[in-house]
């Protein structure tokens, strides 16, 4: 029974850290010890790449949305790099070749497989490259803002600020997402950040690096451009914008398919290599990437561990074992009521996405992940 109690105990810990403790220590190393970076306008040779996998729904207002940056023309270069496309993406973006948009047209491989065909395409011109999704809009002094941070030479990587606008149904991703983004702030003034979004980033060409098309650079980018001597930083002043998938069952889907790709970095990505990181940055790499993914596991070993120990010992196992069952009756409740109670909402998009963690690990140890996926609905 020690050993159990052990188990359940340090379960208990690992998921409290990571999700209360560590922002909190983080939040508090911000504030007593930020660092600092010497940053100012610039105007570098940037090349903004728009990924895209049949998008002829958006791509027009995305081109219009990156030509109206506010950006000397002559220093950008706006490019769309299709995965493939067949749903007459690609003629739509031809029509804007006189305005100085180019096309690119890769074969099915996805998102990362079709932004290295770009990147192939450049040559040492091009100092910046910045990514977009074709869902996303700019606004219109974004660019500006996210290559400031570039001024400062020890800085390789930028990622922006992306909000969602309000969800037609009952996702609840908007409300995680601005603890995200909170959290983010925070680890950039600590160290490096250790996860971008693909909607709004950019990093130095020479810095750039061809990973994995099954990794992403959202995960992978953060923590390799820090292996490799450079700081990943956030610029929250370089705002995105795109709408979230509506319902929490097509954010279940899209989390399985994200956490598949965080595992996948897990298993083969060096990613909680110590070294050349340094401890304050693994620190921040094993709290907000390796145990948030790994919650699910972390409370399937509490719950089993609490439901022994309750029988066996009693005492405070009981009255964790009820909390755990009261999460899953709320998260049951919610779902079945339709309830827009926005903390029930929130309890059951905490167990969604748990849950999500487990069957995309299985997903990567089992039956792989592949580096292709059609786009979530209702986020057009």
């Amino acid at each position: 029974m020690y050993l159990l109690e052990l188990i359940g105990w340090v379960a208990l810990a690992l998921l409290v850290w990571t999700h209360v403790g560590y922002p909190i220590f983080a939040f508090a190393w911000s504030r007593v010890a930020p660092r600092h970076l010497d940053t100012f306008e610039i105007e570098p040779r940037v090349a903004l790449i728009i990924a895209a996998h049949n998008e002829a729904d958006v791509i027009e207002a995305k081109l219009e949305n990156a030509l109206a940056l506010d950006y000397p023309r002559e220093k950008l270069r706006i490019i769309v790099t299709s995965d493939a496309s067949d749903d007459g993406t690609d003629e739509i973006v031809k029509r804007y070749a006189s305005r100085g948009v180019e096309l690119v047209r890769a074969e099915r491989g996805g998102k990362v497989n079709a932004q290295d065909a770009a990147v192939r395409l450049l040559d040492d011109a091009t100092e910046v490259l910045a990514f977009s999704d074709a869902n996303c809009a700019w606004e219109p002094d974004a660019l500006r803002e996210l290559v400031r941070p570039l001024s400062d030479s020890r800085v390789a990587y930028v990622c922006g600020r992306l909000s969602l606008r309000k969800a037609d149904g009952t996702n609840r991703e908007g409300a995680y997402w601005r603890f995200e983004m909170a959290l983010r702030s925070w680890e950039a003034k600590m160290h490096s950040v250790t996860g971008g979004n693909g909607s709004i980033y950019a990093v130095r060409n020479d810095a750039y690096v061809f990973v994995d098309p099954r990794f992403g650079h959202d995960l992978s980018f953060p923590y390799l451009m820090v292996k490799n001597g450079w700081i990943a930083t956030y610029a929250p002043t370089a705002l995105a914008s795109e709408k979230p998938t509506t319902n929490l069952e097509d954010e279940f889907r899209r989390k399985i398919r994200m956490f598949g790709h965080c595992w996948l970095i897990v298993f083969h990505g060096r990613m909680f290599s110590l070294l050349k990181m340094g401890p304050l940055y693994w620190l921040e790499m094993v709290s907000h990437r390796l145990l948030r993914y790994a919650s699910g596991l972390l409370h399937v070993i509490l719950l089993v561990a609490s439901l022994v120990l309750a029988v066996e010992i009693g005492g405070v196992w009981w009255w964790l074992l009820a909390g755990q069952l009261l999460l899953l009756i709320l998260a049951f409740v919610s779902k079945r009521s339709g309830a827009r109670i926005t903390v029930l909402a929130l309890v059951e998009y905490y167990v969604l996405v748990s849950a999500a963690t487990l069957i995309a690990l299985w997903n990567a140890v089992i039956h792989g992940i592949e580096p292709v996926w059609e786009r979530p609905e209702g986020t057009r």
